[in-house]
């Protein structure tokens, strides 16, 4: 039997097999949350919803909802560009961007072109993993985590899906950071309002299914999540910061809901630009906002560099907030309450590794910054 003669080169390989292990799951449980966190919100009331809600995941329904979207995004599209005109356009001035790196015509041919590969995923997503007649209606002794687990197991498709979408949108991402990181707000803000002009030409039922999929490329253009994959990819498989990520991934929408809760309770009366906290569509926004805050933390964390926040995340935010309503108090309060959950949810160790570029995100939206400004 022949030894190796270089052990050490299988040690690397295996060290290295360990690490894409690591990275992978990150991405791999940042896509199944779709499925967990939009989807899973309607439950069948009657058996006739069950119809309907099969009717519009078919084959068939694919298609009718895929056509109905196809059909207005051109429309939506420059309806949306308008919009982040009117609201950021006062901005390149205020904040001295070069309007070189802000052209219309391509950002907009860049969202088009990652919506009509989405939405023809969304029809090549068939029932391999159909879906069941028997899913117990909500009425039901069946608990949550039994229709959970359902979902999840039949909806393994859209997890591939969400994985190729994230890919592309953080190439996308990439290519309009590379100049200057701010440039991602207008982006961002063209597939924002894109979303919400989509989804309205939708019905109730379709609007829970796609929700989950346009989802996918709003966080990827807000959150830099393929920069902290490829920082995962630097660390040993059981290094306290890679674990800590880990432990935090999976739950970041549960941390991000409850803090948003949180904040309405404390401020009831808080209007921002697109209406109160608790409305429904400002109360997304909020968690999108909550999870990217924990997302930049965790590349600071992985990277062991403050850049993320100082080149991109606290730019962004002082351009973008001031124009959207949100005051400053509202992240410190935000800031305070994600340093509960961490502690929470980590050990010791673990949650060490976070906490010094918490405490730079504490003084960065300090008052002593700001001043008594209210915005």
């Amino acid at each position: 039997m022949e030894m190796n003669e270089n052990p050490d080169n299988d040690l690397k390989g295996l060290l290295q097999l360990e690490k894409q292990s690591a990275v992978s799951y990150l991405a791999q449980q940042w896509a199944k949350k779709y499925l967990q966190n939009v989807e899973l919100n309607y439950f069948y009331e009657d058996k006739q919803d069950a119809i309907n809600f099969k009717k519009v995941v078919s084959p068939e329904g694919r298609k009718r909802t895929v056509q109905k979207l196809m059909n207005s995004l051109r429309t939506v599209s420059l309806q949306a560009w308008n919009k982040t005109e009117a609201l950021l356009s006062e901005e390149i001035k205020r904040h001295r961007i070069d309007p070189k790196l802000i052209n219309p015509w391509e950002i907009t041919a860049d969202s088009f072109e990652i919506y009509e590969q989405a939405l023809h995923l969304y029809i090549q997503q068939q029932s391999s993993h159909k879906l069941s007649t028997q899913i117990p209606p909500a009425n039901t002794e069946s608990s949550l985590s039994e229709r959970i687990q359902q979902m999840q197991a039949q909806h393994f498709v859209s997890t591939q899906m969400a994985t190729i979408i994230s890919t592309n949108v953080g190439l996308l991402r990439q290519k309009y950071t590379q100049h200057d990181p701010r440039v991602i707000g207008f982006v961002s803000m063209q597939f924002h309002y894109t979303n919400l002009g989509l989804l309205q030409t939708l019905s109730s039922l379709e609007q829970i299914v796609l929700g989950s999929y346009l989802k996918v490329i709003d966080d990827h253009l807000y959150m830099p999540l393929q920069r902290a994959y490829y920082a995962a990819a630097e660390h040993d498989y059981n290094s306290h910061v890679l674990t800590a990520v880990q432990t935090l991934l999976p739950v970041s929408t549960l941390i991000a809901n409850k803090i948003c809760q949180k904040i309405i309770d404390l401020y009831p009366n808080y209007h921002s630009h697109s209406g109160l906290l608790s409305e429904p569509l400002v109360r997304l926004s909020s968690i999108r906002d909550v999870e990217m805050f924990q997302v930049y933390l965790w590349v600071c964390s992985l990277e062991g560099s403050v850049n993320a926040i100082q080149q991109e995340l606290f730019p962004l935010c002082a351009m973008l907030y001031p124009r959207l309503k949100v005051q400053w108090e509202l992240i410190r309060c935000m800031l305070h309450l994600l340093q509960q959950e961490i502690s929470q949810h980590l050990n010791t160790k673990q949650a060490n590794t976070l906490m010094p570029y918490l405490q730079v995100l504490w003084h960065m939206f300090s008052p002593k910054v700001f001043g008594e400004l209210i915005l």
